[in-house]
């Protein structure tokens, strides 16, 4: 076997495993949105091949020891995105599957929106759009002056582009020279109040991230390998060099024609009788593309 063709047989099965848990992560999605009858389930769905990629492939934990100082951090800069998380985080063994039971409910450590305070696994309390970005350069500096080698992954959403601490936080990231960070742009066209080419316009998203001296990459995010080529193009640890970002186009409620076709689909209200037809398009289209 020469040198490429076993480099292309581990990109194969590392995109096999991804897709795997992906729709694993979406079938724990539609379960715990059940649980509540309502949610972010849209984005959940829509988001849950990047989650894959970073926690299956990508991300350096030890699911024991959630807070094992040698690990990479993700930090979930869209707080109400957490409900996709979570379903990482059973993936990944950090939080047991059988707790994503209790999502939402009194006293459960898996609240609708991500709060570090409860979660292991979770790192910053997310939510307040335009902060998961200058936390993550502040932390990447941290962890410079430390002499640790770990990544900083913040996950935001294109809605957060609208926020000017974004750009600022982007700044910072480039003059520090920060080369373990790196920005996870989910581009799903929706926020809260419509489409955001609507709100405000962010185009041209690229150009704006590599103006501010970023490596910068755009790629389905709904597309395994995709995104694992995209991190492999990053290459190893530099603590010092360009920031790194991956601008990820999504769509809300992948897997799920019902739900990727509903106009209102920011935050969710499924009908009772809907959750086992959604669950039941996931399965077969799954099977589908798995042929």
């Amino acid at each position: 076997m020469t040198t490429t063709t076993a480099a292309s047989a581990d990109v194969a099965q590392r995109t096999q495993r991804v897709r795997e848990a992906a729709q694993r992560i979406r079938l724990n999605a539609l379960h715990m949105g059940e649980v509540q009858g309502q949610g972010y389930v849209g984005q959940a769905l829509g988001a849950a091949d990047i989650f894959a990629a970073v926690y299956i492939d990508q991300l350096r934990h030890r699911p024991g020891d959630p807070r094992w100082a040698g690990r990479d951090r993700l930090l979930l800069s869209t707080g109400h995105y957490a409900i996709g998380l979570y379903a990482a985080l059973a993936e990944a063994g950090i939080v047991p599957v059988e707790e994503l039971d209790t999502y939402g409910s009194d006293d459960s450590r898996l609240p609708m929106s991500g709060m570090a305070s409860y979660t292991p696994g979770m790192e910053i309390s997310g939510g307040s759009l335009g902060h998961g970005l200058t936390v993550a350069v502040g932390m990447t500096l941290g962890l410079r002056h430390q002499g640790s080698d770990a990544r900083v992954i913040n996950f935001l959403s294109d809605g957060e582009l609208n926020e000017g601490s974004t750009w600022e936080a982007a700044m910072g990231a480039a003059s520090h020279r920060l080369g373990n960070l790196i920005a996870l742009v989910d581009m799903n066209a929706l926020q809260a109040d419509g489409p955001t080419a609507s709100v405000l316009s962010i185009e041209p998203v690229e150009a704006k991230w590599e103006s501010f001296g970023w490596h910068t990459q755009r790629v389905d995010g709904n597309d395994p390998q995709a995104l694992l080529e995209a991190f492999d193009a990053i290459g190893g640890r530099q603590a010092t060099g360009a920031p790194h970002v991956i601008v990820c186009d999504t769509t809300v409620g992948r897997g799920v024609p019902l739900l990727e076709q509903r106009e209102k689909n920011h935050f969710m209200r499924i009908d009772e009788h809907e959750w086992s037809i959604c669950r039941e398009q996931l399965i077969t289209g799954f099977k589908g593309a798995s042929r």
